[in-house]
């Protein structure tokens, strides 16, 4: 991930944690989500020139690079743990 990349990916997420403070994620449909999301999306498009739907794909494509990541690094930890014994079957 670019910085730039980084940047923008943390750009939005902050933005969306003020705005959808009081919203679960597993409740809350993903389209009014994406409608709170809208402005700051079409701040950044204004400002980099790129169209709304190209900031919308390029944001949801780094937040899952970054859940990938994620999930890679807690299965690796699973498995050194399981590896090293300190997890143990039920």
């Amino acid at each position: 991930m670019t910085p730039e990349d980084k940047k923008l990916l943390e750009r939005i997420n902050d933005y969306a944690d003020r705005v959808l403070k009081d919203f679960d994620p597993q409740k809350t449909r993903v389209s009014f989500q994406l409608e709170k999301l809208k402005p700051i999306m079409e701040e950044i498009a204004q400002e980099t020139g790129a169209s709304v739907e190209e900031i919308f794909i390029k944001y949801m494509d780094l937040a899952s690079q970054v859940t990938v990541s994620r999930e890679t690094k807690f299965q690796n930890t699973i498995g050194n743990m399981t590896k090293y014994g300190d997890v143990h079957d039920a």
